[in-house]
C-alpha cells in the first residue's frame, strides 16, 4: 500500500509516512531528532528497518541529517509543506491530546478548607503561556534529583537561545548530544551542573541553549 502525497513525484509508504512525521514532532516539541532505537521502540519495529526506510526518505529529498552525529535528523521544506498538506486521518498516529482538565477547586495540605465545587478548567497554557515556543519534554535519567526532578517527569520548557547564571536549560553539547542541567557561563566554556553528587559537572566549548526550563509536572 502507498501513499500519494500532494506532490504526484513523491510516494510514501504509511509507515514512511510515520517515521517523517515522528521526526517533524520531535523537533517541533523537543529539538532535536529520534534516534533510530527510539523510532524502532515506538513503531515496534526492527532498527535495521527503520534505518532502510530513513534511507528512501533521504533519497526522496524529505530528510537530512549530518554524518555520524546523532539526533541531527532534520525534515526538509518539501516534507513539512507535505505534511502540512495531510489531513487529520492521515496523521492519526499521533493525535493531539486534549487541551484541559477540569479544575474541580481547592484542597488543603494543611487544616482541612471547605469544599467547593469550581466549574473551571486547567491546562497548560493556562499556567506556563501558549505559543510555539512553549513545549515539554520528558525527563530521563537521574541527574537532577537533588532538585526534586524524577525520571518521568515532564519539564515545561520555552524556547530560549540564551540563559541566565543559574537557570535550568535544555542544552545540546557538542552538536548532539541534549542534556537537562542547570547552566552557569564560565570564561571560556559553559558549566552543566548536575543535582545528584553521582555525575560530574559537563564542561563544553560548544554548548548550544534550546530551551528554559519554567514548570514541571509529575505523573503520581
Amino acid at each position: 500500500m502507498r501513499l500519494k502525497t500532494a506532490n504526484s513525484a513523491i510516494q510514501l509508504t504509511p509507515r514512511q509516512l510515520q517515521l517523517l512525521t515522528m521526526v517533524a514532532r520531535f523537533q517541533e516539541n523537543r529539538c532535536y531528532s529520534p534516534t533510530l532505537a527510539e523510532m524502532a521502540s515506538e513503531l515496534n519495529i526492527s532498527r535495521s528497518t527503520v534505518y532502510e526506510h530513513i534511507a528512501e526518505l533521504r533519497k526522496k529529498g524529505l530528510l537530512s541529517d549530518s554524518s555520524n552525529k546523532a539526533r541531527s535528523l532534520k525534515v526538509s521544506s518539501a516534507a513539512q509543506k507535505l505534511l502540512n498538506s495531510l489531513g487529520d486521518d492521515d496523521l492519526r498516529r499521533y493525535p493531539a491530546e486534549p487541551a484541559s482538565i477540569p479544575l474541580s477547586g481547592m484542597v488543603a495540605a494543611g487544616m482541612p478548607i471547605e469544599a467547593v465545587e469550581n466549574a473551571e478548567s486547567l491546562s497548560l497554557s493556562s499556567c506556563f503561556g501558549t505559543g510555539d515556543d512553549i513545549f515539554a519534554i520528558e525527563v530521563e535519567g537521574d541527574s537532577m534529583i537533588g532538585e526534586d526532578i524524577h525520571e518521568g517527569d515532564y519539564v515545561i520548557c520555552r524556547r530560549s537561545a540564551v540563559a541566565n547564571d543559574g537557570q535550568l536549560v535544555v542544552a545540546i553539547v557538542d552538536q548532539e548530544n541534549a542534556t537537562l542541567k542547570r547552566f552557569y557561563k564560565e570564561k571560556t566554556r559553559a558549566r552543566l551542573q548536575p543535582a545528584n553528587d553521582d555525575y560530574e559537572p559537563i564542561y563544553s566549548y560548544n554548548c548550544r541553549i534550546e530551551a528554559v526550563v519554567i514548570g514541571l509536572v509529575r505523573r503520581l
